[in-house]
């Protein structure tokens, strides 16, 4: 945690500020190792300090280990401003991007006389190449999702409904180690699975269908994220070709990734072949997107995209055809990227499951 840090305020130090603030809860985390719902975090280069209140004392202290902790006042600004004055900080960083215009005034009423810098994703860049911890995390959280798959896939049958179903995977990831799921279940049955983010409805499943479950599983504060998408009865022709596109497009597009690739390159591994299969125009989202303590978080596999990719950034590989009044089809994998290409950190099958 201590060379997290350092890295951490060599990116801070190059925008030549002598301190840097940080509200948003992900970062908060990163930085200090504390896992409770309000505390703030001022860093100078002598000294990380983890502001919070008196619920979280005790927690505080065993989390945020080599980290100053110190539980601030009713008005958590007059700590700071306090603290800044110390620490004789002149020009403050902070991040725009987690910090609403209401928060700004009051940040700056605060501590007036103290130039406040933004500071765009400081540490969400340095969040996309994950550690050997995280990637430990994030395959647990792959393990449970997948084994999730294989158990709901014995679950799924016609006159069930979607929220049924949702209950089902949230339960057993539960009760498979899971501390939460990483955002709302997605489960799309029919006509519904031409939605992209279909949450799960009170819709009986019927025969005849596409189902597309989108999941995850939260393990020790980080995210997996998968896609499989089933029949229920028997599937027509139609049904076969469009979900053998989408296995084609996203089989191509995990061969081809590697380190070293554009964004915007990795999404077209799967786009061309969805395009040229006849359906460019029913894949309207991008390929796929970091994954790590938030379930989306850089670098994005899109098109426009300017990020990189670099070896041991996770990211998810999703393409989709999407049918409006007849269904959908989107097949997700979570992988890391290696130096000779990637490897995949989700296992689930692939083979069209015809339940």
């Amino acid at each position: 945690m201590d060379k997290r840090r350092a890295r951490i305020w060599e990116r801070v130090e190059a925008a030549e500020v002598d301190g840097f603030l940080t509200y948003a809860p992900d970062n908060r985390y990163y930085i200090t190792g504390f896992t409770g719902s309000s505390g703030y975090v001022l860093m100078t280069a002598q000294e990380t300090m983890l502001l919070t209140d008196s619920r979280y004392a005790e927690q505080a202290k065993a989390q945020a280990q080599g980290v100053t902790v110190m539980m601030h006042a009713a008005q958590w600004l007059e700590t700071l401003h306090e603290q800044v004055k110390r620490l004789a900080i002149r020009r403050l960083g902070f991040e725009p991007g987690s910090v609403t215009y209401k928060s700004f005034l009051k940040l700056r009423d605060a501590i007036p006389g103290i130039e406040l810098v933004p500071l765009d994703d400081v540490v969400e860049r340095l969040r996309m190449v994950k550690e050997t911890s995280e990637l430990e995390r994030i395959g647990e959280a792959a393990k449970i999702a997948d084994d999730a798959f294989r158990h709901i896939a014995g679950f799924i049958r016609a006159g069930v409904s979607e929220r049924e179903v949702a209950l089902e995977l949230e339960v057993y990831m539960r009760r498979q180690g899971a501390s939460g799921v990483s955002f709302t279940t997605i489960v799309a049955s029919g006509e519904r699975s031409a939605l992209p983010h279909g949450v799960a409805s009170d819709r009986v499943i019927g025969r005849g269908e596409f189902v597309t479950l989108d999941f995850g599983a939260r393990y020790n504060e980080y995210a997996s994220d998968i896609t499989r998408t089933v029949m229920v009865g028997p599937p027509s022709d139609r049904h076969k070709d469009v979900y053998a596109l989408v296995l084609r497009a996203q089989e191509h597009a995990l061969a081809g990734i590697r380190s070293g690739m554009g964004g915007e390159a990795a999404d077209a591994l799967a786009r061309d072949i969805i395009r040229d299969g006849g359906y460019g125009d029913n894949f309207g989202h991008s390929l796929g997107h970091g994954l790590g303590l938030a379930v989306h978080e850089a670098p994005r596999l899109a098109r426009k995209s300017e990020d990189m990719l670099q070896e041991g950034m996770v990211v998810t590989v999703e393409p989709g055809i999407y049918i409006p009044g007849f269904g959908g089809v989107r097949i997700e994998d979570d992988i890391v990227l290696t130096a000779d290409g990637c490897a995949r950190l989700t296992h689930a099958t692939k083979e069209l499951l015809i339940l």
